[in-house]
Order: structure tokens, then sequence, then C-alpha cells
């Protein structure tokens, strides 16, 4: 029993207040941020270029009332400077280094997205809170687009480079041609990247959102890619055995309905000798080993405004994003993964990336 013994704080109070004022002021930059990113604003503020609202909106191709709203919000949000005199506005290459897409793996304005998606589903979730259940994918729109941006940073601008060296090996066998499943694939941005870098493997890409699955194909076909197909099924279902001799999922597992069952599906899908790579979120199962997590905040609402109550619209889980690291390692070794080694990279301060065989 915790017992109440410190004496009430006019300063605590006071700073606990303006904290809030701040997280409000963060709250609403974090939505103009995401459209500054959407509208190409930043990309158009070439660092070190000062200009008016006028000629900002002329070079982006957009309206200048919205323009010059957006650029009250990012001045007074100490975002952009501003020069009172002639009434301009500039765009710090210090700042930029972190919101255009010149940036890549380093652009965080891509994360500011999830704030607007995740605030159109306040209402269910807010009802959700009262009777339960949860909410289905069907109910998040631009969310598979957003994942698929967020990754594109954090996996696939990285894929060769990092991420596939994890595995020993790997690169020269895909050079020679394997067969490989994405499980969970989503819109197939990484699957028909790989597809492309390396046409002598086979790759499959398997999500059951007929809507992911329509733009991974159209994408593949606008490259032409011949080595890449897609199938709308549900990885619970997966009945595979012995096919593929790399098997991946990004961010996929956490919110899967019967995530146990999928692993076991994977692991059954691996020909003999074959590995899984599963990136997930790299936080730790426990709360207080997450205190001081850069963007913890931020995954827990993730998790509560999506990733948990998806598997709970379906009568699963309910893991959550914040599933942890230690709970993803003991299930990796229940689905019949003997070999685990979990690793981190610079670049990504979200994801773990875990890399099991039997």
């Amino acid at each position: 029993m915790i017992v109440q013994t410190e004496a009430f704080s006019a300063a605590r109070q006071a700073a606990f207040a303006e904290r809030l004022l701040g997280i409000l002021n963060g709250g609403g930059l974090a939505l103009m941020v995401s459209v500054g990113h959407r509208t190409g604003l930043f990309d158009a503020m070439e660092p070190g270029w000062w200009a008016t609202s006028a000629e900002l909106a002329a070079r982006a191709g957009l309206h200048e009332r919205y323009v010059r709203e957006w650029l009250g919000a990012m001045a007074t949000g100490r975002i952009v400077e501003h020069d009172a005199e002639s009434g301009r506005f500039c765009l710090p290459a210090e700042h930029a280094a972190h919101l255009t897409r010149a940036a890549k793996q380093d652009n965080i304005a891509v994360l500011s997205q999830y704030i607007g998606v995740l605030a159109a589903v306040e209402d269910q979730i807010v009802e959700r809170f009262r009777s339960g259940g949860g909410v289905g994918y069907c109910e998040f729109h631009r969310f598979h687009d957003v994942m698929a941006e967020d990754s594109g940073q954090s996996a696939a601008a990285a894929l060769e480079s990092a991420v596939l060296p994890l595995i020993p090996g790997i690169i020269e066998k895909l050079e020679s041609g394997i067969s490989v499943a994405d499980v969970g694939c989503g819109c197939g941005r990484i699957i028909n990247l790989l597809a492309r870098r390396f046409p002598k493997s086979r790759f499959t890409g398997m999500d059951f959102s007929e809507e992911a699955i329509g733009k991974a194909l159209a994408e593949a076909e606008a490259h032409g890619t011949t080595n890449a197909r897609f199938e709308l099924k549900d990885a619970a279902a997966i009945d595979m055995p012995g096919r593929f001799d790399l098997v991946l999922t990004f961010d996929a597992i956490h919110d899967q309905a019967d995530p146990k069952r999928v692993l076991a599906n994977i692991r059954a899908m691996l020909k003999p000798g074959g590995v899984y790579m599963m990136q997930d979120i790299g936080l730790s199962s426990h709360v207080h080993k997450n205190m001081e997590h850069p963007v913890a905040p931020l995954i827990y609402t993730i998790s509560c405004m999506h990733c948990m109550t998806v598997s709970l619209a379906q009568g699963g889980a309910g893991l959550g994003a914040a599933w942890g690291v230690e709970l993803a390692e003991r299930m990796l070794r229940e689905a019949g993964f003997s070999q685990i080694s979990i690793h981190r990279l610079p670049h990504d301060i979200q994801n773990a990336y875990f890399v099991a065989s039997a």
C-alpha cells in the first residue's frame, strides 16, 4: 500500500501546469508538422531562404491564406524563424535536417502523421474504454500509408546497409536465389524493394488487408517486377510448411489477434536452416524500464489507439506495441526458435531486430 505523505507543493503544481501547456502546444504543433510534411512546405523552404507567406505559397503551389496561418504556428513554435521587419520566414538548416524528405531516415516529421490518423478514431476508442472490444483496421484511414513511409525510413532505407547484414551471409544467398516471405507486408514496399534488388530470388508478400495488397500489386506492376507475388492472407491461417529460406516481419506481430499461432506458422514455413527476422518495437515489457525511452509516450499512444485495439477487435490477445523484447523473446522460444539474437541499429530508436532460427 502506497501512502501519500508529501505536503502539497504550489511550485510543483505550477511546474506541472506549465508542462501541460507545453503538451497542448506540442500536440498542436504535431498536427502542423504533419501538414507541413504532407503539403511539401518543409521541402519548399530551402534552408537559408527567407520568404513571405505569398512567396512560399507560390513555390509550394498552395493557397497563401493557409500557408500564412501555418507559418504563424511554425514561428511561435520556434520551428521556423521570423523577421518582423520584412515579414519573412526561414527554416534553419539544423531544423531542416529533421523535417524534410532530403533528411531521409532523420526526418521526424513522418512520425507526426500518426497524431492526425489516430485522432480520427478518438470517439471509437473512448467508447471502447467503456464497452471493451476494439476498433477494426477498416476505421484507420491512411494508416497503411503512414506505416509504409515510417518503415521506409527505419527499415527500407537501411535494408542492405544495416538490416540484412544482421543475418550472416544472407545477401550472398539472396543474390544467388532463395525463397523469401514477408508476413504482414502491408503496402509491400520492402518486399518490392528486395525483389528489384535481388532478381534471382523469389518473394511472397502476405497481408489480410485488401487495400494494402492492392497497393503492393500496383507498385510491382508499375516497376515491372516479376519475381514478387502478393497474397491476401490471414497470418494466423498460413499453412506453408517448409517453403521459405527467409521469413520477414516488420512491425507486424504485436498487433496480431493470435501472435502465438502466427509465430508458430512462421516457424513451420521455414526450410531446414531457414532464418526468421522480426523487426518490432524495441521497448521493454516493463513500464519502469521504459521511463527514459525517447519516444515511449508516443509508442504507448499508438498502441492504445491502434495496435492493441485492432487485435482486440478480432477477439485477439491485444499485446500492444509495448509488448516488449522480453515477452517477444519468450514467445519466439515457445514457437520453436532456439537460436535468437536481438539487435539495435543506431539510426532506429524505435525498433529491435530479432534474428531467429531453430
